[in-house]
């Protein structure tokens, strides 16, 4: 039964986010050459950190969930064993387990107060730029401190999430609109996720 489980999941895991690697050269069908977020996805997929869907197409407007961030973050640290006392109890068994298990030990997921991972739930833009700053403290990447005054909205950033947003900001990782609004609360799709991902690696290149 435990065996059925995983080859069930991980066939989900084959339909919802691990779709068949684009080569270098190639391109998802609902991708342009010319969409913002175009060099961003073609970054992400070389590198074999954002994959596309079983169909091929790389869904850039789809709605990131808290399984897929880890997942792409625990592959852009190599994807390395996890080593965890008490993995969530609602990963174990799952497509993103070691990517959650990995997430959990290094503290760049917290989880819920009961316990939870909930990796199927869908992650804000505040709640993004949280999972991308605890990465940058665990990999000792440099912190930034960005100016939130700026943006019409900041106050709608959560009290937990600012300094988080403030790193992300400041790093250039997270922008703001043409309206000059950072919508912290909106949620955050792939095409968003590519891009803050490509930013966060550009002072590691430089």
């Amino acid at each position: 039964m435990r065996l059925k489980r995983k080859l069930a999941a991980l066939a989900c895991a084959l339909s919802l986010l691990t779709g068949p690697v684009l080569a270098a050269g190639e391109g998802y069908p609902d991708v342009s050459a010319g969409d913002w977020f175009a060099p961003a996805v073609q970054e992400m997929t070389e590198k074999g950190v954002m994959t596309g869907l079983a169909d091929g197409r790389f869904a850039p407007y789809a709605v990131v969930d808290r399984a897929t961030v880890v997942t792409v973050l625990w592959r852009l640290a190599g994807a390395p064993a996890a080593t965890v006392a008490k993995p969530f109890p609602d990963a174990v068994d799952t497509w993103y387990d070691v990517a959650a298990a990995w997430a959990k030990g290094r503290g760049i997921a917290t989880g819920y107060a009961d316990g939870t991972f909930g990796g199927s739930d869908a992650v804000t833009r505040e709640q993004l730029a949280a999972f991308l700053y605890r990465y940058a403290c665990q990999m000792g990447q440099p912190l930034a401190d960005g100016t939130l005054g700026l943006f019409s909205d900041a106050g709608a950033i959560s009290g937990w999430a600012k300094t988080a947003v403030s790193h992300a900001v400041g790093a250039g990782i997270l922008q703001g609109s043409d309206r000059g609004t950072l919508e912290p609360q909106g949620s955050a799709n792939r095409a968003a996720l590519a891009v803050m991902l490509q930013r966060m690696l550009i002072p590691a290149a430089g």
